[in-house]
């Protein structure tokens, strides 16, 4: 189990579950109305009300900027989902393609983001750099919330150009916007992109975990079924960290996969106990 440890007010990345950023003053204004070819005529969302509202990109705007050679989206979905149908242009990386996954489930550091020099040359590989605007989107709901592991991985490393696609691909159909299932021409490798070192503040060690236990609210973002002890995701050992409460991931997200507003995640993360000065960790 990968933890998250972060002040509520800076970000609730969607890690192995999607934790949202929250804290801000009003809702949305997204009328809408039906377009030509089928698209839906709707105003943006104002990303604003989130304190931390410039991690995401809106489908409008993503659709403004489409074929730019400056955008680069990555397609979190797994590689049958991302044959059906994804953006145009865009490059299926699935879930760990940014992690170490040797060994197995279980094993020290699997599945943790992998370390600097690595994740430079892999990101570079598509040809990031640090003044490309780099976009993560997956269908959201169907979890577990691939995209937000992968801009909190990015963020991590100090990439501040990285957004996360707000509503998912879910939004962006909705909307009317271009799919297809061709394979995405092959990325130009780029040089010289500069990674930081990891922010430690983004990550909790399993001895942080254990030194707070009690003192800090401990949130298992999985399924009720995880949190009681299946196994069947695939996890080491059953069960859930002592004195974690459970929240499952998809609870601060409306049904159309954008997040709540902050109003309703403010109200949902104080009743497990949560203020937005708060730390807390996540896993």
């Amino acid at each position: 189990m990968k933890l998250v440890k972060r002040k509520i007010s800076i970000a609730m990345s969607l890690l192995l579950a999607s934790m949202l950023i929250f804290s801000g003053c009003s809702g949305t204004d997204e009328s809408s109305g039906q377009g030509s070819e089928g698209k839906v005529t709707e105003l943006a969302a104002d990303l604003s009300i989130y304190e931390n509202g410039d991690l995401f990109i809106s489908p409008q705007e993503l659709n403004e900027i489409m074929g730019d050679s400056n955008v680069i989206i990555f397609d979190g979905n797994k590689p049958d989902v991302y044959a059906k149908g994804h953006i145009p242009g865009a490059y299926g990386v699935g879930f760990h393609s940014f992690s170490n996954v040797e060994g197995k489930p279980g094993d020290p550091l699997w599945g943790t983001t992998l370390d600097k020099d690595q994740l430079k040359a892999k990101l570079e590989s598509y040809g990031v750099t640090n003044d490309k605007t780099v976009v993560f989107y997956s269908d959201v709901l169907p979890g577990p919330g691939p995209d937000g592991r992968n801009v909190w991985q990015m963020r991590m490393a100090g990439l501040e150009n990285v957004k996360l696609l707000y509503g998912g691909f879910p939004k962006w159909k909705e909307l009317g916007y271009e799919v297809t299932n061709e394979v995405s021409p092959e990325p130009i490798p780029s040089e010289g992109l500069e990674l930081k070192d990891f922010d430690e503040s983004y990550s909790a060690s399993k001895d942080y975990v254990y030194e707070n236990l009690y003192k800090t609210v401990i949130i298992d973002a999985r399924s009720e079924g995880e949190y009681k002890g299946s196994q069947k995701s695939g996890e080491a050992r059953g069960g859930h960290i002592t004195g974690s409460k459970h929240l499952l991931w998809s609870s601060i997200l409306n049904e159309d996969a954008t997040p709540k507003s902050p109003e309703e995640i403010i109200q949902i993360m104080g009743d497990l106990g949560v203020t937005p000065e708060d730390d807390f960790v996540v896993y």
